[in-house]
């Protein structure tokens, strides 16, 4: 299956302006250019983006897992399973020559998580279906102690135990909610 011809394009940073392909069919939902442009102007003035280590959970095309690295991120480990999605994911990390800062892991978040350790942001825009909220941010939480989460969502995802609210904004149809992981 290739990758079709919708279109979108790195917002900011170091690739700004290149050109993503986004994977054909109806089982992602590619965020849009205004909305990963505030997510990321809101990361970056918390100072969340530089040297960060991201997770980019149902990456889909990877667009916004290559904003993060676009914008000052170390590394990123790109999870998705959908094949459509997988073979968009690597022809834009290969467009951009990204190969030694990304990952790309072909499996079901849910089921890769609990290995998960040393990363410092999580982005995780699930189908709108998705109702694993819960269980994901607590394996964000313990074992893997990820800093911050961005969560895309029909709504905004209230926090959970372990986690505060820094910002919660509504895009249309789109909610980002952006948690921060509480110690103790």
């Amino acid at each position: 299956m290739a990758a079709s011809l919708a279109r979108m394009r790195v917002v900011a940073g170091e690739f700004g302006g290149r050109k993503l392909v986004a994977p054909e069919g109806l089982t992602t939902r590619p965020t849009t250019d205004k909305v990963r442009e505030a997510v990321f102007n809101s990361l970056g003035s918390m100072g969340v983006l530089d040297d960060a280590v991201v997770v980019d959970l149902f990456a889909g095309s990877g667009a916004m897992g290559i904003e993060a690295l676009s914008r000052g991120a170390a590394r990123c480990t790109f999870v998705e399973r959908d094949r459509t999605a997988l073979q968009a994911l690597r022809t834009n990390l290969s467009a951009l020559a990204l190969g030694d800062r990304a990952t790309v892991v072909a499996s079901d978040v849910l089921a890769w998580l609990p290995g998960l350790r040393g990363a410092d942001l999580a982005l995780v825009d699930p189908p709108y279906t998705f109702d694993g909220w819960e269980r994901l941010l607590d394996l964000l939480h313990h074992p893997a102690q990820v800093a911050y989460v961005v969560c895309e969502a029909p709504r905004e995802v209230p926090a959970p135990a372990g986690w505060e609210t820094v910002r919660a904004r509504q895009y249309g149809r789109t909610a980002v909610t952006v948690l921060a992981r509480v110690e103790g």
